[in-house]
């Protein structure tokens, strides 16, 4: 069996069992809010708190993202904590880039927006990495390494042909929650 189909079969489970997990967790949230006093739900007055499906979306300072935000960086749903791709964005000159400085901006990005969401980088589960050039992948790995001292999460790399903003790296992951 090769690898690409390895890694297909392994993802499209993983996608199932994340997606009945969240079917099963509206079904208690909903259930929960229906039996608050009053039918009053606490979580409306706080800003950040989950709407009634149990989602919070966040923008880059970790409020709530308004009507008009078509991407929200953070989605905390059901413990879990999804943060759309981060890319480099680089204004300096294209000649002063390089794929570690780039990982680096990107990483650091990453690392806000988990701890938006109430988690660290040991709790990042699973990354997404894409690259410009498959050539830069010893460089990003290098700088990605340092991030994760304590062993580092399931990734997936692949090159693509261009990213937004020229950015020669972007990343997107699915972390834990563990704080509130």
């Amino acid at each position: 069996m090769n690898s690409s189909v390895t890694r297909r079969t392994f993802a499209t489970r993983v996608g199932a069992v994340l997606s009945t997990l969240g079917i099963a967790s509206s079904a208690l949230i909903k259930g929960a809010s229906a039996q608050t006093s009053g039918g009053q739900n606490s979580a409306a007055q706080n800003s950040t708190a989950p709407d009634a499906s149990g989602i919070r979306k966040m923008n880059a300072e970790g409020k709530p993202g308004g009507e008009k935000d078509v991407i929200m960086p953070v989605i905390v749903h059901n413990g879990l904590i999804y943060v759309s791709g981060q890319g480099a964005h680089d204004t300096r000159d294209a000649k002063e880039w390089t794929i570690e400085s780039h990982t680096t901006m990107v990483m650091d990005k990453v690392k806000k927006m988990v701890e938006i969401g109430g988690g660290t980088t040991d709790t990042i589960l699973q990354l997404n990495v894409y690259l410009t050039k498959i050539e830069h992948w010893d460089g990003m790995h290098k700088v990605f390494s340092t991030y994760f001292p304590h062993g580092g999460p399931a990734r997936t790399t692949v090159a693509v042909a261009a990213l937004p903003g020229d950015s020669l790296v972007e990343i997107n992951c699915i972390a834990a929650v563990t704080r509130k």
